[in-house]
């Protein structure tokens, strides 16, 4: 029988992965400990958390006689993350009541679920106040949370001079945050210097040439994102494919844009392409701001059709059982169009599909993805 530290690191590895299912059953072998210590009690809750699945995550934790600080920091990040944010801070004011001291990560999961939320007055107000409630100082993670927040909600002076007034000096990702809202709020003029700022810090950071490529293509300047374009390929900086994995009966199945290796994919992309003409029937329309060539009609519609994302969704409704949820990993953040795509998809079938990306998991159910479409 595996001992306690062994079942912990096992844990860790399938929370690395997301790999649900065997993480399922490792708590098998979990409950056979009466007497569980707590780092593998919190190693179980990381893991339902970080494989998206918070109704297991609510329950471990209902069930926890033991808490610590590192127990409900995970719940708190976790329900953030899962696009529970309300809840999070819900959970947060539990914590303060239990009598345990919020630590450093504890705040930055609280000032993520105000980014998330859209709630700018109340994550002020923790940051501001998180020195001297907790004596917590603020570190970059906190700063950049804070970014987030003021560059979704249109703030971006006011996230300017936050980084300029930071105590840590600010990195590329710092930057790269501020990038982010200059593209939801399309602040060309911002957006050319926080790229500028990235870039002098990591000159091979592909991500940031892809978004302020999108930034221009948006906007239609096909010139300046063509140009920034030749300078990555001049800078020999290679972007890194699109990929999305799935878990179907104990195997992973992964699926990279443009790749035609698995086995079954002529079927896959058959079938996606009737659903997609079943999903126009009630109102999907690809959103081609997320092709970055200047090309019209279906030649731009076409790129987004062999997104990763949307490869394993439907092999997902090709190969798990009615009623199962379709769980999906990508290793980049999920587009707009993609987003759109699996919402109406889940609703037409009736399936509950959660997608983890680099940033946050997105629940997909009935219409409405649980990011409120605030990512």
């Amino acid at each position: 029988m595996a001992d306690q530290a062994t079942l912990t690191s096992v844990l860790r590895a399938c929370t690395g992965l997301a790999l649900l299912e065997l993480g399922r059953q490792i708590h098998v072998h979990v409950l056979k400990y009466k007497n569980r210590d707590l780092t593998l009690s919190n190693a179980l809750l990381d893991m339902y958390c970080k494989c998206g699945s918070m109704e297991d995550a609510r329950f471990e934790f209902g069930r926890m006689v033991d808490k610590d600080v590192i127990s409900w920091s995970t719940m708190i990040i976790g329900l953030a993350q899962n696009g529970f944010s309300h809840e999070a801070l819900e959970m947060f004011q539990k914590m303060e009541s239990s009598g345990t001291k919020p630590n450093y990560i504890t705040v930055v999961g609280v000032l993520f679920a105000c980014s998330h939320a859209g709630l700018v007055d109340k994550g002020r107000s923790y940051f501001e106040s998180m020195e001297t409630i907790f004596g917590i100082k603020p570190g970059r993670e906190h700063y950049g949370c804070m970014v987030d927040l003021l560059g979704r909600a249109g703030k971006l002076d006011e996230a300017v001079e936050l980084i300029h007034r930071m105590e840590p000096e600010p990195d590329a990702v710092t930057w790269r945050t501020l990038l982010g809202g200059c593209r939801i709020h399309r602040n060309m003029d911002l957006a050319a210097y926080a790229a500028k700022r990235v870039l002098d810090l990591d000159p091979d950071d592909a991500g940031t040439y892809i978004l302020l490529s999108n930034i221009y293509a948006n906007s239609k300047r096909w010139e300046d994102a063509a140009q920034v374009r030749k300078t990555m390929r001049g800078n020999k900086v290679r972007k890194e494919p699109g990929c999305s994995w799935i878990e179907v009966n104990k195997q992973i199945h992964a699926f990279v844009l443009r790749d035609n290796s698995h086995p079954e994919i002529d079927m896959i992309v058959r079938r996606l392409k009737q659903y997609v003409e079943r999903l126009r029937e009630v109102g999907y329309v690809p959103d081609t701001n997320f092709v970055l060539q200047d090309v019209e009609g279906e030649q731009m519609e076409d790129p987004l059709l062999y997104h990763s994302e949307k490869l394993a969704i439907v092999y997902g409704l090709m190969s798990l059982t009615k009623g199962k949820s379709i769980r999906i990993r990508k290793n980049l953040r999920i587009c707009g169009d993609c987003h759109l795509f699996a919402k109406l998809l889940a609703k037409m079938e009736n399936r509950r599909v959660v997608i983890r990306d680099q940033i946050r998991y997105h629940h997909f159910e009935g219409g409405v993805c649980s990011c409120g479409d605030y990512w």
